[in-house]
């Protein structure tokens, strides 16, 4: 991971996505409610559910969220952000909101710091609010990683019915606006945001997610105070005075103002990228800075400028055009090779061998490329440019393409903050060919999960971008062979057969990657329903362009319903999807799959004998609108055996919420029909 934070000059970290508005509703509540610091009443302390989603383990009753710039003589502005929350918890679901975690920023000399904290929990015992206050030994410092400091803190006596209460307050030396949230995973009964900005500051606002608000707009009169210092008489060694002198400067500050009700939970389900997405809030995107006198320093207006100033930037252009270092090993390596595709594969190849991945994120190199060379390690930056800067030695067309994460979120606009991550890309008869060397097991265009993030932005020597579709278009498949028997004790016996390909396979090989044997098949025989496994084999696992197969003997006692005469069983067995993924009402941001798949069964049962067929279920297909997918079970018998076919696919990685309500009926009836159940009776 690689962040760059700025003052003047620097940006830290920020992120943007996708908008999207719907209505909320609003509700008189029964009891007025005080929300001025400590002010709880024993009204909000005995409700007992949210009259809005009687589900929620709690609720924000009020939160505040203030930010202003704050001038220091002698060090210029900096940014303050306030926070006021409070929050009832109603049932142990809850307790987990007692928690806070505050995550301040670094840069070098340079970090934000927390101050002012408090605390106080309220609880009505014995017909009284008794409040107990957050200790100060009760908050711990940590360094969260090695761009982040953490301040937590859990706020004491923590029971059933409890509201709490906490504030704080964030100095930050860096002319950023974190995102303000108005949305979280519980219900907010009020919240207010307001933003303070000086006009030597131009920010682009941002709204984001479902809520629909107009932020209102507002100027006030500010003014600067300076202590000026002046030195006068002295020579040689004798010591002139000092005396002082006071100016002012007048400035206009642009305020916006937020204040909502009754802001309904986003509730995650299955299959959601980030949730944090689709979270209704407001960011502020640093445009350009302007002081009195000087010239106007601007940071984002175009994709060009962005991939321009990116690529100058030292860590990154800087790096790619080094090649002394690796020159000698790719001439040995690449000896011999007219082919650039042969070329690119080797390099592909030698760069995943040699180097390791520290786990950190980054578009820019931390230590360098030839350190992490020398040392065999380095952040994905060091890595995919190394990588991009070998293969243009080798005179194949590449260029990096910046991505962000499936964790950072969605860069729909012109942002360098919106990037954390960096791949390689060659560029070949029209076709863009992506590269990820940070994966032993990654392939061309086969790059791993964290990085399957809709869109990426290529970006070239002369300054010039290209948006590149990250999302996979061929399906990734499982294909699995069942043949089992059972008898009438229950029991049953057989041998599976699993064959995955593309990012099945890639997710395979990486979770199997340098696990004891014995762990992983204790884990599988788990997830499988407690059955024994016996003669695991497993082939391809480093023959990455083929196919991975797992194949093992497998039987368990009692895994099927025999009541008196009769046996029902699924034939489906453990690989039976038992679970709708898909329970909400309505969905309102997208269903990310990751990349398209199918999986197909084909199932050979065996069925004792002295017994016949009762029942067997019936063949059915279902299918999604606009070709999305598609679900078919087909079931037969030939004398003693029962031959089961299933596919199911999903076509797209994406898919827009408008097509949730037939989706969860699709995954309904699929439910049904994999766990429906076979009926055996004795002859």
């Amino acid at each position: 991971m690689n962040l760059k934070l700025y003052s003047l000059t620097k940006t830290k970290h920020m992120k943007n996505f996708i908008f999207v508005l719907i209505i909320t509703t609003t509700l008189n509540y029964s009891y007025s409610q005080d929300f001025n610091f400590g002010k709880v009443s024993k009204e909000e302390i005995q409700e007992k559910f949210n009259p809005l989603d009687s589900s929620a383990p709690a609720t924000i009753l009020y939160r505040e969220h203030k930010v202003y710039f704050n001038y220091v003589n002698e060090k210029g502005f900096e940014v303050v952000t306030e926070i006021q929350e409070r929050v009832k918890i109603y049932n142990q679901k809850g307790f987990k909101y007692a928690t806070e975690q505050i995550l301040l920023y670094k840069s070098g000399s340079e970090k934000e710091k927390a101050s002012k904290i408090k605390g106080v929990t309220y609880n009505v015992i014995d017909g009284k609010i008794v409040e107990d206050k957050l200790d100060k030994d009760a908050i711990f410092d940590n360094e969260y990683s090695k761009y982040r400091d953490e301040v937590k803190f859990t706020m004491p006596n923590i029971k059933e019915g409890t509201v709490i209460e906490y504030s704080y307050t964030i100095y930050s030396p860096f002319y950023n606006i974190d995102e303000i949230p108005l949305q979280f995973d519980i219900p907010v009964k009020k919240v207010n945001a307001s933003v303070q900005i000086p006009e030597y500051f131009e920010y682009a606002l941002k709204t984001k997610g479902y809520l629909a608000f107009i932020p209102k707009k507002s100027k006030k009169s500010g003014s600067i105070n300076f202590m000026n210092r002046h030195k006068s008489g002295g020579h040689g060694l004798q010591v002139g005075s000092t005396s002082y002198s006071t100016s002012k400067v007048d400035y206009i500050t642009n305020i916006t103002t937020i204040d909502l009700d009754n802001v309904p939970a986003l509730k995650e389900e299955k299959f959601v990228n980030n949730i944090n997405n689709y979270r209704s809030g407001i960011k502020y995107e640093l445009a350009y800075i302007k002081f009195p006198n000087s010239f106007a320093e601007t940071f984002t207006t175009s994709w060009e400028s962005v991939a321009k100033n990116i690529y100058e930037y030292e860590g990154f252009g800087g790096e790619l055009s080094k090649t002394g270092y690796f020159e000698s090993d790719i001439d040995e390596l690449i000896a011999g090779s007219n082919d650039n595709m042969e070329r690119a594969a080797i390099i592909f190849d030698y760069v995943k061998s040699k180097m390791n991945w520290n786990n950190y994120n980054g578009v820019f190199c931390d230590e360098g490329v030839r350190k992490a060379y020398k040392e065999n390690v380095g952040n994905i930056a060091d890595i995919n440019l190394m990588l991009t800067s070998m293969l243009r030695y080798a005179g194949i067309n590449a260029n990096p393409v910046l991505v962000s994460t499936r964790s950072h979120g969605i860069s729909l606009f012109p942002t360098r903050e919106g990037f954390n991550y960096v791949i390689s890309a060659i560029e070949v008869e029209n076709n863009v060919i992506l590269l990820d060397a940070t994966e032993k097991f990654t392939y061309p265009d086969i790059l791993p999960e964290r990085a399957l993030n809709w869109y990426g932005r290529l970006i070239r020597k002369d300054g010039s971008s290209l948006q590149i579709n990250l999302m996979p278009t061929n399906i990734s498949r499982q294909m699995v062979s069942i043949s089992f028997s059972l008898d009438e004790k229950g029991t049953i016996e057989g041998k599976l057969r699993k064959q995955l390909t593309d990012n099945n396979a890639l997710l395979y090989r990486k979770n199997f990657y340098g696990v004891n044997e014995d762990d992983y098949l204790e884990k599988l025989e788990n997830s499988l329903g407690g059955i024994v496994i016996k003669d695991f084999e497993l082939l391809n696992q480093q023959k990455i362009s083929e196919p991975i197969i797992e194949s093992f003997g497998f039987s368990k006692e009692n895994a099927i319903d025999v009541i008196g005469d009769k046996i029902y069983f699924t034939p489906m067995l453990f690989m039976a999807s038992n679970e709708n993924p898909f329970k909400l009402e309505k969905r309102d941001y997208p269903v990310d799959f990751s990349y398209p798949k199918s999986n197909r069964y084909m199932i050979n049962v065996q069925i004792p004998d002295g017994y016949k067929i009762e029942y067997l279920p019936e063949n059915a297909a279902l299918g999604l609108p606009d070709n999305l997918g598609m679900f078919k079970y087909n079931v037969a018998s030939i004398g003693n055996n029962i031959q089961i076919i299933v596919s199911h696919e999903i076509n797209s990685a994406i898919i827009s919420p408008i097509y949730y309500g037939a989706l969860k009926e699709f995954y309904n009836q699929l439910v049904q029909k994999e766990t429906e159940k076979i009926v055996l009776t004795k002859v």
